[in-house]
């Protein structure tokens, strides 16, 4: 990312920041970020979590995504990539939407710059991502694998039946005497076409 003038306005930019806990101080990270956009003209506008980065919502970050969707600030600066994403995949979905958006994130203590007049920038945000698609193709595979173990082993996939034995039962001996199928289904709790199938099937 080119430098902004000294006669220019201030480029604004997101600088995020986080710690696990609350005992933890963002200090430190305030304090190296807000030294870095100074030192280069930029304004930096302060997002900041007390919390997990495994958290799936994170204020801060979420505050920060808007900020960046309406233009109100040209790139992200944060002190760690790991800092931002919550896991590999989630981290690679961030950035490239921010690509997407024309929005470079910097790393300050990793020399990561995703600015496109920034080649090793561009490597670099190349490389996450064949790495985090090839996460999600591992991620996949398990899950496929798992299914396939789970059902190998009699284990039911998916929702549970709504008719156990019992209710059906019910059903019939309901049918049998007389009932509508829309009643037995009404009293039930079920789908009419529920109770169709069953009756069709003779339970």
């Amino acid at each position: 990312m080119k430098q902004e003038s000294s006669e220019s306005e201030p480029m604004p930019v997101a600088a995020y920041v986080r710690v696990s806990t609350a005992e933890q101080s963002l200090d430190v990270q305030e304090r190296d970020l807000l030294k870095y956009c100074t030192a280069r003209g930029w304004e930096p506008v302060i997002f900041r979590d007390v919390q997990s980065g495994a958290d799936a919502s994170r204020p801060g970050l979420e505050a920060m995504l808007q900020a960046v969707r309406r233009r109100d600030v040209a790139a992200v600066v944060c002190v760690k990539l790991d800092w931002i994403g919550r896991s590999l995949v989630h981290l690679a979905v961030m950035v490239g939407e921010l690509s997407r958006l024309n929005v470079p994130i910097i790393c300050t203590s990793q020399g990561i710059d995703t600015s496109e007049d920034n080649p090793v920038g561009r490597l670099q945000l190349a490389v996450l991502m064949a790495v985090a698609e090839f996460e999600r193709s591992l991620i996949r595979e398990r899950t496929i694998a798992g299914l396939a173990a789970a059902r190998s082993r009699g284990v039911h996939i998916g929702r549970p039946p709504l008719l156990t034995a019992e209710r059906r039962a019910q059903i019939l001996r309901l049918h049998g005497e007389g009932q509508s199928m829309r009643a037995i289904a009404r009293s039930m709790g079920v789908a009419p076409s529920s109770v169709l199938r069953c009756v069709g099937s003779g339970g």
